[in-house]
């Protein structure tokens, strides 16, 4: 895929939730599900411009894992993947591989 996102937007996979509760029932495809809070970095911008011009590197990095705002990002599709794409500002933190195993 040969995407670059302006500014500080990002390029987000979403990391399919697990499809269980906390007691362990299986929930089955048609439950309706709560909009995904995960995801793997694909792409990256320059970075945040100021209003003196200079640029802002962002945080994140291509492969990170991040959690971002429910609600916030924009849909996406391309060749049949859907994507999401978010500013760096409603990244909520970088997930590092301890997190990763909650």
């Amino acid at each position: 895929m040969n995407i670059k996102p302006l500014s500080d937007h990002i390029l987000i996979e979403t990391i399919a939730q697990e499809e269980k509760t906390k007691s362990g029932i299986l929930l089955p495809e048609t439950v309706e599900k709560e909009k995904p809070e995960q995801g793997k970095v694909v792409a990256v911008g320059s970075g945040k411009k100021t209003s003196s011009g200079n640029i802002i590197p962002l945080e994140v990095k291509v492969g990170d894992t991040v959690l971002f705002t429910k609600y916030s990002p924009n849909e996406i599709k391309i060749n049949d993947k859907e994507y999401l794409i978010v500013r760096e500002e409603d990244i909520l933190a970088i997930l590092g591989e301890a997190q990763e195993e909650l």
